[in-house]
């Protein structure tokens, strides 16, 4: 299975804006699905619907508890099929994941270095984390040697965290 970010747009067949009934239903045939929070534009609890795969796992979002807000791809355990995510043909959970910054960064994009495990990409909205609840190899600064989670978001999604340009004194 090859799994294609493509931010602000959304991933392979779950494109931003896309109805909830579409997404559960075509989720379905990815795996177990367990929605949350049905239909709740809730700003702390908004409707989830999440994909629970022996391999992997996908949250789904819909901030106005209608149509897909944002895909959180969780880094693909090993098993019987072969499971890749690629942003512009790198392979996200395969490149370690300073590498893959450096590479992001090669391409022109303005990666953001915001807590020690996160890595975010305002403009494009993608966002990266290193953080995992298991055992995983470690990389020389202590941290996961891949990320271990990435979502898209729709246009604008991490906006809010671009550095400020200083007020003219």
């Amino acid at each position: 299975m090859d799994i294609v970010l493509d931010p602000p747009h959304g991933i392979t067949g779950f494109p931003t804006g896309m109805p909830a009934s579409e997404v559960k239903a075509a989720a379905a045939e990815l795996g177990r699905v367990e929605v949350q929070d049905e239909g709740s534009d809730a700003h702390f609890h908004p409707m989830k619907v999440l994909v629970l795969h022996e391999q992997f796992e996908i949250v789904f979002t819909f901030h106005d508890g209608n149509t897909l807000t944002s895909a959180e791809f969780w880094i693909p355990r090993s098993g019987d099929e072969e499971i890749t995510v690629r942003f512009r043909g790198i392979d996200v959970f395969r490149t370690p994941a300073l590498r893959l910054v450096e590479q992001l960064r090669g391409l022109g994009l303005g990666v953001i270095h915001r807590e020690v495990s996160s890595w975010i990409i305002p403009g494009l909205s993608l966002g990266l984390w290193r953080e995992a609840g298991h055992e995983v190899p470690l990389d020389v600064d202590g941290e996961p040697l891949y990320f271990q989670a990435v979502l898209v978001g729709p246009v604008n999604y991490y906006d809010n965290l671009r550095p400020r340009e200083p007020l003219p004194g």
